[in-house]
């Protein structure tokens, strides 16, 4: 059974609400993220390129990661 464009256009208005803080929330762990690698040199694991690269290219995990196991001590 195929969709309509009208049926998949309401189910993206319906997933929005949950979309939305989503994209926020990757968005601005990203930017977190950026920021302190930018901002310091010293890492437990990895240097700067690698946390950059993990921090885009995989939007969620990468900050996470970083902040969990990447982040030097200050």
């Amino acid at each position: 059974m195929e969709a309509t464009s009208t049926e998949l256009i309401d189910m993206i208005v319906r997933l929005l609400p949950f979309i939305i803080p989503l994209a926020i929330i990757q968005y601005g762990l990203m930017a977190a993220a950026l920021v302190h690698i930018f901002r310091h040199t010293k890492y437990r694991v990895g240097n700067r390129v690698l946390w950059v690269i993990l921090s885009i290219c995989i939007n969620l995990i990468g900050p996470i990661l970083y902040f969990a196991i990447g982040k030097g001590e200050e």
